[in-house]
């Protein structure tokens, strides 16, 4: 049992997090039939292209400040309980101005959560605000631009998350550049639906300090060779690989194969309700069924914080807090 480690995650997008209570709740409260998306307590898709449009119609069922206050404390409270010190919550200003309620506000809400959340357990959480690859490159440059002027003192990073068949990653070149000269953190999704190649071009195109997932890498040995020698690390997502069919089986995931090469890798639950996880389970499944010991288990839990997109103050206090 891995009860007892002390946790920390890097990647979960917030409405992913969203139980599928909650969300009833929530449909009940605005009076919305979700019939056909929730089924026995859980989410209904079967392809990735599926649980994209279960995703957005379940996040179109928190619509107001309090509603996303609620959810980001109500995660990272249960992210406290499991033992977690630090979790970084993907977000998205589109998604706020979408549904009518505003980017600002939108961010308001998930901040007192968070703020919340602290106040209740002593977890830290930060915002990684998400370029949504399948709204378009020009899309992306305005969500840089606003991310730029740091809406949130909360808001660390940017990220690049949706369809990843769709553009390339040339095509968020400039609205990288805004990010990096706003010296915000800097990852992108990689790997997951398509293969190395986009890790590839992630990595020497965007330049990131992170990727998200960037498990396909392990289809060419030298781009994992080049991740190992660059430092940059790789925020794994087991069980969301499985359930989408990235790979068949936790036996098949590359992460041991991937750390044993020396990249340096974290574990993240990604929209833990969707894939029928949650970062503990993540944990779980990283000792139990795929081998790893304890103290392999802490250094990717140090990993994270060491790439953490905090101010060091912050990040030395959640070493020590590790430590303790």
């Amino acid at each position: 049992m891995t009860r007892h480690l002390k946790k920390a995650e890097l990647h979960c997008h917030i409405e992913g997090a969203a139980p599928p209570a909650l969300a009833l709740a929530q449909a009940r409260k605005y009076n919305v039939d979700v019939g056909g998306l929730i089924e026995d307590g859980a989410y209904v898709w079967t392809a990735f292209s599926d649980f994209l449009l279960c995703y957005d119609r379940i996040a179109g069922l928190f619509r107001s400040e309090e509603d996303y206050a609620a959810l980001a404390e109500a995660y990272l409270v249960a992210l406290a309980e499991a033992g977690t010190i630090y979790s970084e919550i993907i977000v998205s200003p589109d998604h706020g101005n979408t549904i009518g309620l505003g980017a600002d506000a939108y961010l308001r809400g998930l901040g007192a959560g968070i703020e919340a959340a602290r106040a209740r357990t002593g977890i830290e959480g930060r915002m990684i605000i998400t370029l949504i690859r399948h709204l378009g490159p020009e899309q992306a440059e305005r969500t840089a631009l606003y991310a730029a002027t740091r809406p949130h003192p909360l808001v660390t990073g940017i990220n690049l998350a949706g369809e990843e068949r769709m553009h390339r990653v040339a095509d968020f070149a400039r609205a990288y550049d805004i990010a990096r000269d706003a010296a915000l953190g800097i990852t992108i999704h990689a790997g997951e639906m398509a293969g190395a190649d986009s890790v590839r071009d992630a990595l020497t195109i965007v330049r990131p300090s992170r990727i998200s997932h960037g498990v396909r890498a392990i289809e060419d040995p030298g781009l994992v060779a080049q991740l190992a020698e660059a430092g940059v690390v790789l925020e794994t997502c087991p069980g969301s690989n499985i359930a989408l069919g990235v790979f068949p089986s936790f036996d098949a995931h590359p992460l041991r194969a991937l750390r044993d090469a020396g990249c340096r890798v974290t574990l993240n639950s990604d929209d833990p309700p969707f894939f029928n996880t949650s970062l503990a389970q993540e944990y779980e499944i990283a000792s139990a069924v795929m081998g790893f010991a304890d103290a392999e288990i802490d250094a990717m839990t140090r990993t994270a914080i060491d790439a953490a997109f905090v101010d060091e103050t912050t990040r030395a206090r959640l070493f020590a807090a590790l430590d303790a």
